[in-house]
């Protein structure tokens, strides 16, 4: 082999940071990109064996296991405890799917495709934002079936542009949340390690807010923990949309959250990615 072949091999293509990709050849290369995961998970149906499932389990858990305590304490019953769960739980499956996103890069990471889209000519940034489309995709799957199921429970939908503004509120929450989960997916060894931290970081943010039980009975320290906890303030704006109640201060906290959240992860992901890639 002469040393022009051999430097020809070991050269990748050019990618996005050698030449100059136009916005429209982004938007193809993340299209193709979001194909291919959403093909991948035709294959393997199982990965949405947790946004199937989570929302069943948990709504059935909390409804029938803690509806009737929680519900006399909001001067009701387990239907008051419907009305009150289930806006919660849309903001909880906002942050708890949203590491699927990291635990994916890390798989990518290891088996070896990270490595084949480097040999490609396309826009690096269209791998991050088609991945994090296909979880946006699960996501809204997810709050699907949980309202199917909350129906089912008892939940009163009475207000659908409020419902489809909870949606929306959750997925820019979403959003914002999984540049953290992309960082942990490029930053640490295995998808093993990034569940085990997203645990870490999702059990005191979820049980640490206002999503499944008022905060007034917690402690004063808590208390104060979930004041400032982004998933009590979106918890709270979803109540407030779809069952009633104050909405705006909730709503711009929460979305000063999305926005805080994502300028400082988005360029910290993007970094570490391209380093790593």
């Amino acid at each position: 082999m002469s040393a022009a072949t051999a430097t020809a091999t070991a050269t990748p293509v050019s990618t996005a940071d050698d030449v100059r990709i136009p916005l429209r050849g982004h938007l193809r290369h993340t299209g193709a990109l979001i194909r291919r995961n959403l093909l991948w998970i035709r294959q393997d149906p199982e990965s949405m064996a947790d946004a199937l499932l989570m929302p069943v389990i948990f709504t059935l858990l909390f409804v029938f296991v803690f509806g009737g305590s929680i519900g006399q304490a909001l001067g009701g019953g387990q239907d008051q405890y419907v009305q009150y769960v289930i806006p919660g739980m849309i903001a909880m499956m906002s942050m708890t799917l949203s590491q699927g996103v990291g635990t994916g890069f890390s798989q990518d990471f290891n088996s070896g495709v990270m490595d084949r889209f480097r040999s490609l000519p396309i826009g690096r940034g269209s791998v991050l934002f088609a991945k994090i489309s296909v979880e946006l995709m699960r996501m809204l799957f997810a709050t699907t079936v949980l309202m199917l199921v909350s129906v089912a429970v008892g939940f009163d939908i009475t207000n659908w542009g409020g419902l489809l503004a909870t949606v929306a509120l959750s997925t820019a929450f979403a959003s914002s949340i999984m540049w953290v989960f992309l960082t942990l997916g490029v930053v640490m060894k295995s998808a093993q390690s990034v569940q085990a931290m997203g645990f870490l970081v999702l059990f005191p943010l979820q049980f640490g807010s206002s999503i499944f039980a008022p905060t007034t009975s917690m402690p004063g320290w808590l208390q104060t923990f979930t004041d400032y906890n982004p998933l009590s303030t979106l918890a709270d704006a979803a109540r407030g949309l779809m069952v009633g109640g104050p909405v705006a201060h909730d709503l711009w906290v929460t979305l000063a959250w999305s926005v805080l959240i994502t300028a400082v992860m988005a360029p910290v992901a993007i970094h570490k990615f391209k380093s790593k890639s």
